[in-house]
């Protein structure tokens, strides 16, 4: 999904995930192999930002407002050494002392429920008929880019966009992609608008322009 350009929130999540994992790179004894997360490529899923359309997952977009505090001064925050979701927590944490909650908690939960879905929907192909609004009729025709066996949403959080009616959830998820490609430390935003629905507010990604 390309976005056009909105805040640095995205280059900070992508250099908070590279400075967590630079971390662990620094304290693992000289000779001992350890898995670099890569700097995410030019591709997210097709679900974010549905405003902001991009070609494959893994994409990043730009996101809100924020401003990180440095993650090297985190020691404690740093993830044990090691593969795999070991280390997904830590990131979990990082991410939300960088960016202090500024939502409802319920409104956090549903955002929280609701970007998560629609990632895996996207990159899995599972649940797409739940989104008729972002995958249309076509949705189930366009092969998924990741087995669900091999996709892991490593952490996620809700916050406001620029207004009491726009949020965006920030995702840091890992996957194995149908040529057998791994990486982790992927980055993708999804901005949702609140509405009213059948009487009682709730928040629907953004539409397609």
């Amino acid at each position: 999904m390309t976005a056009a350009p909105r805040s640095p929130g995205l280059l900070v999540i992508t250099t908070v995930v590279l400075a967590v994992v630079g971390g662990v790179l620094l304290a693992v004894p000289h000779g001992q192999d350890t898995k670099v997360t890569k700097k995410p490529s030019k591709a997210t899923a097709s679900a974010a930002a549905p405003a902001r359309p991009s070609a494959a997952p893994g994409e990043p977009t730009d996101g809100p407002h924020a401003t990180a505090t440095a993650p090297s001064a985190r020691a404690s925050a740093l993830p044990p050494h090691g593969e795999g979701a070991a280390g997904d927590p830590a990131i979990q944490q990082v991410l939300e002392s960088s960016w202090p909650a500024d939502l409802p908690l319920d409104d956090e939960r549903q955002l929280l429920t609701n970007g998560r879905a629609l990632l895996r929907a996207d990159a899995t192909g599972l649940g797409r008929a739940k989104w008729p609004a972002v995958f249309g009729d076509s949705g189930q025709a366009v092969a998924p880019a990741f087995a669900s066996t091999h996709f892991r949403i490593q952490a996620a959080i809700a916050r406001r966009d620029g207004g009491l009616t726009k949020s965006v959830v920030h995702l840091v998820w890992a996957g194995t992609d149908r040529g057998g490609t791994y990486a982790d430390g992927r980055i993708t935003e999804l901005f949702f608008t609140r509405i009213i629905k059948r009487g009682k507010p709730t928040w629907a990604p953004q539409p397609r322009i």
